[in-house]
């Protein structure tokens, strides 16, 4: 059982050391860093806020047990006022009805960054 373990450790330090035996000479690695622009985008305003499902019930509360105000669906405007928690609070506008929808169906995308 130990020299299992033993064997297995070995090779599998043995893996890790390959790319690092394999790479570029280190006087190699600045002049390709360098040629890369330093480019961040965590600068730029977030993302809308979108419906990332088919429809979601908007409530009077910020609980999932409180009373359906309406429906808010992919394709109609909202703008969000406030969050509390994992709620947002909206204002339809295409039909006018303000509560609250779960931010596990509303949010925000993720900028992906490519440099």
């Amino acid at each position: 059982m130990r020299s299992t373990r033993i064997a297995v450790s070995a090779a599998m330090l043995g893996a890790l050391a390959v790319p690092v035996l394999s790479a570029s000479p280190a006087g190699a690695a600045p002049a390709a860093v360098a040629a890369v622009p330093a480019y961040s985008c965590h600068h730029l305003p977030p993302l809308p806020y979108a419906v990332h499902t088919k429809a979601v019930t908007i409530r009077s509360k910020a609980s999932s047990k409180s009373t359906a105000l309406g429906i808010l669906y992919k394709s109609h405007k909202f703008s969000v006022h406030k969050k509390s928690g994992n709620w947002l609070y909206i204002t339809d506008k295409s039909t006018g009805v303000k509560g609250w929808v779960s931010g596990t169906y509303v949010y925000r995308d993720v900028r992906m960054c490519l440099s």
